[in-house]
């Protein structure tokens, strides 16, 4: 099958064209015609599997099939998202098709100055992805109008619910027209997402992409087993002996992140953390700075593991194994993505072998085990060197503070000096011994 086949117009067939896209994959392939009969979805589909071309594509065509008279347009599709990161990636790709159908497309979400979202917003826009508590910023100060929507996405849905977005979400909905078109895409099916589709879908079509196992088939996969406190030096070595040069690697906390990030700086390898903590100008800039090859490691926390879209990125580390198992599926899917490979490796320590045992019955399989033969010779000395530097430090600091205890007066050392403190003046008394006034 070919995109020609899904009834797509020739502005968007030239845009899928120009990146690199000669196929459909089985969401699009699915959800398109779907889409296209107006019909609600209820879809299946891990990351990495194009399911954003798979409903910006038909909104985008349909829009364009009638477009406003007015120059300051009303929203008429919403793409409601998880994360800042996946709302920067949705609306990049859709800002690709929806310009080249003379179609206006922005983002919202928090973190950032609302006027310059308002501004936009008061300009006119078809087409708004956005996060769904700076959404309802925006709904409640009556500066967006949610009225003429007649798309709705909810994208990474099971994200949303994890991430406690539940209650905004139904928000939201009370401010939608009663007639509209839901598409619910969701890696995974909890019951709760089950509820979320019953009582905002009508009959939907369910479709799900076939799969041999949750992980993509593209990623190669491998554990390390590795006590805590040797974890760093085990990925120094493997960044340094693989000679890699984009490596995304998660931690746990952002605490974890910034301490990772600096140890791997003194290894001498350039990285940069992003996380919660950090502004989203300064997110935006490291992700970019990332993609071009300026720093070789990218640490994150989960708060990025859906939302960034870096192309042919080879390696992702689990520094630290995620509490939830399903966000293993979600980090791991940052590489091998649109028919590349890539690799996805963890270091576990003994600690963790419980969160990995619920990462392998998720994927129904085991995953490889590795072991680094060099890696304990080189340990030890890094090791030896270490403890040396610290004890170094130690007598140095000992040895500072016995020449200070040891000040010889005859060498320049001036003795403390009495303090000498001036007598009170006797009060002025009167002609009878009385003070006087």
């Amino acid at each position: 099958m070919s995109f020609d086949t899904l009834g797509l117009r020739a502005e968007l067939l030239s845009a899928i064209a120009s990146q690199g896209y000669t196929e459909p994959t089985p969401i699009q392939s699915g959800a398109i015609p779907l889409v296209f009969e107006g019909r609600d979805l209820l879809a299946g589909a891990q990351t990495g599997t194009g399911k954003t071309a798979a409903f910006a594509l038909p909104i985008v065509q349909r829009l364009s099939e009638h477009l406003p008279k007015e120059k300051r347009r009303k929203p008429r599709a919403l793409v409601l998202v998880p994360t800042r990161e996946l709302a920067a990636q949705v609306s990049e790709q859709m800002n690709a098709f929806a310009r080249r159908l003379s179609l206006r497309s922005t983002m919202i979400y928090g973190g950032v100055t609302i006027q310059a979202q308002i501004e936009r917003l008061h300009r006119g826009v078809d087409i708004v992805v956005a996060t769904p508590g700076r959404l309802l910023d925006h709904a409640e100060r009556g500066t967006i109008d949610l009225s003429r929507i007649q798309v709705l996405v909810l994208d990474e849905a099971d994200r949303m619910l994890d991430m406690g977005f539940v209650d905004e979400i139904r928000k939201v909905a009370e401010y939608l027209p009663a007639k509209r078109q839901t598409l619910l895409f969701s890696a995974t099916y909890p019951k709760e997402i089950k509820q979320l589709a019953d009582e905002l879908l009508n009959q939907p079509q369910r479709i799900e992409v076939p799969r041999s196992n949750i992980a993509a088939d593209a990623v190669t996969q491998a554990v390390y087993e590795v006590e805590r406190s040797r974890k760093r030096e085990m990925l120094s070595f493997l960044i340094r002996k693989g000679g890699w040069n984009q490596v995304l690697v998660f931690a746990r906390t952002r605490y974890g992140a910034d301490k990772l990030t600096e140890e791997l700086i003194y290894d001498g390898i350039k990285a940069a953390a992003i996380h919660s903590n950090k502004s989203q100008s300064i997110r935006t800039r490291t992700l970019a700075e990332f993609k071009q090859g300026e720093f070789r490691v990218l640490v994150a926390t989960d708060v990025a593991a859906r939302g960034l879209d870096i192309q042919r990125l080879p390696h992702v580390v689990n520094y630290d194994l995620p509490q939830v198992s399903e966000d293993y599926v979600h980090r791991i899917g940052r590489t091998g993505r649109a028919g590349e490979d890539g690799v996805a490796l963890s270091l576990v320590s003994p600690e963790e072998r419980p969160l990995l045992s619920a990462i392998e019955k998720l994927l129904t399989y085991t995953i490889p085990r590795r072991t680094l033969v060099e890696f304990p010779q080189l340990a030890a000395r890094r090791s030896q060197r270490v403890q040396a530097l610290k004890q170094e430090v130690a007598q140095t600091k000992a040895q500072k503070a016995q020449d200070k205890g040891k000040q010889d007066p005859a060498k320049g050392a001036t003795p403390k000096r009495k303090r000498v403190v001036p007598a009170r003046p006797a009060p002025k008394t009167g002609r009878r011994g009385q003070r006087s006034t």
